[in-house]
């Protein structure tokens, strides 16, 4: 594959997004006849360079709110200040779930530096291997499973057998989508593993930026009535904030 063919494949995805709005891994290798390694290659490059954000087996437009803005640096400011507002809920010795395909949750990893004796159960071989490289060495658990390439995560009845046979403190997940009267909504197909991360740990935790809030996405991941805490950032209208807290969450507003 040479350079300008793989130019004309991205400058063809884009023009593929523009018209529909969301593109698929699977979709897109076969339209192009090549691996979904490559594409998922592509969709990287083209989310590096601001033209695309990267979702659960595929990619969607970017915001135009974000777009407005020198975009990545302050879309990447309001995750870390998401996280560090996550992490002050977490306490030492805690039991915690991470969810794979999140770069709002990958934003967390950092600030559990500071923390002591945890117990970290993820789906994620990215989230296992950054948890590896933390000075603090937390104990690390795997879900085992099925691997999945779409979410680059394990998912599978097995990996819910597994969950199944621990308790935790607290779960921690991001979200495609907030849906005012439903809850959290996402593009993955795949969900039923997130919801047995919710059901074994105590306290669940969605961890997303308050632009979330106007996407309209079909996939219920997890009604409100098992969520505890929403982080989110200082952005979220005091009316959307009121809807949601009416739902029994506590919402956290991170400044940014």
């Amino acid at each position: 594959m040479t350079k300008r063919n793989t130019q004309q494949r991205r400058r063809a995805i884009i023009d593929l997004l523009n018209a529909s709005g969301e593109v698929s891994v699977e979709t897109l290798a076969g339209q192009f006849v090549t691996s979904e390694v490559t594409i998922r290659k592509d969709l990287a490059a083209l989310e590096t360079n601001g033209l695309l954000l990267r979702r659960y087996g595929g990619a969607v437009l970017v915001p135009q709110e974000l777009i407005a803005n020198p975009a990545e640096e302050k879309v990447s400011v309001r995750k870390q200040a998401i996280a560090k507002a996550a992490a002050a809920l977490i306490r030492d010795h805690n039991r915690i779930i991470l969810d794979s395909g999140s770069s709002t949750t990958s934003a967390l990893l950092p600030e559990l530096s500071s923390k002591q004796g945890l117990v970290v159960m993820t789906n994620s071989l990215s989230i296992a291997n950054a948890l590896r490289e933390l000075e603090n060495e937390p104990t690390i658990l795997m879900t085992g499973g099925t691997w999945d390439p779409k979410s680059e995560g394990f998912q599978g009845q097995l990996a819910e057998q597994i969950l199944r046979s621990y308790n935790f403190d607290q779960f921690f997940i991001g979200a495609d989508g907030l849906d005012l009267s439903r809850g959290t909504t996402t593009f993955n197909e795949l969900y039923s593993l997130s919801r047995v991360m919710a059901e074994v740990a105590r306290e669940v935790i969605v961890m997303a930026e308050s632009d979330k809030i106007s996407r309209k996405i079909p996939n219920l991941e997890l009604p409100w009535s098992v969520v505890k805490v929403l982080v989110t950032d200082d952005r979220i209208s005091a009316d959307d904030k009121q809807r949601i807290e009416q739902q029994g969450v506590q919402v956290i507003c991170a400044s940014v």
